[in-house]
């Protein structure tokens, strides 16, 4: 695996572009929603609720999550519930933002002709919500969420399914995404080129397996230099 500081031989006719936690930080997100759970809970701990979303039973994204928290923690009242729940979706959103670079990385990209493609498995609905939040929804050419592709990551249906939309081989595209099992590896089986985001990785310290990426980049910028080389400038 390479770091970044070598230019690639050829830029990409596209890159597809993991959303959470590569392109915006939904973790500090998720963090900031759990502390204002707990506050008006009274209870636990914003690291303990956030553990909740990791579990294998509801999913990332799911409420429920929050519902099973608040049981485990004696607070069993089905009001108090729904308005953690609304509390959790307002500040999770008013709590997202891109990571620094990103704005200016999506704009060179796009002034380069490259193509830019969204493969998350957040829902559609909440991927586009985190979009316009953002402000960065107009550089893509398309979002792929499980609504549409019809399956999740690791899965490579839905990095083929943005591949056959923008009418790109997959010789000729990118995958970038934090997760290796998640993004890498299912990007890198179907022949893209794989570009592993360590700034969004929030395990990175403590994974055991190999991560099977091409390239390696520490903060969203470093892709710049990676495909059209180190700014002259220094910037």
């Amino acid at each position: 695996m390479e770091e970044t500081g070598k230019r690639m031989q050829a830029p990409p006719s596209a890159i597809l572009f993991d959303l959470d936690n590569t392109l915006v930080d939904l973790v500090h997100a998720k963090m900031e929603a759990c502390r204002a759970i707990v506050t008006r809970a009274e209870t636990g701990d914003a690291e303990t609720l956030f553990s909740y979303f990791l579990r294998e039973i509801h999913g990332f994204e799911d409420p429920r999550n929050i519902l099973d928290f608040l049981s485990d923690h004696g607070v069993r009242s089905r009001e108090t519930g729904e308005e953690c729940v609304r509390i959790y979706e307002e500040v999770k959103i008013r709590c997202t933002w891109p990571y620094d670079g990103v704005p200016e990385l999506l704009e060179r990209l796009r002034e380069e002709g490259i193509a830019l493609a969204i493969v998350t498995d957040a829902n559609r609905k909440n991927a586009m919500k985190r979009l316009e939040k953002t402000g960065i929804s107009g550089f893509f050419n398309c979002l792929v969420t499980p609504d549409t592709s019809g399956a999740w990551k690791p899965s490579p249906e839905p990095f083929l399914y943005a591949l056959k939309e923008l009418g790109i081989p997959a010789d000729h595209g990118l995958a970038v995404g934090d997760s290796p099992r998640r993004d890498i590896a299912p990007a890198r089986a179907i022949g893209l080129t794989t570009v592993y985001a360590a700034y969004g990785d929030r395990f990175a310290a403590t994974r055991q397996e190999e991560n099977p990426a091409h390239h390696t980049i520490h903060r969203p910028l470093d892709l710049l230099e990676l495909i059209i080389g180190p700014d002259p400038d220094g910037g």
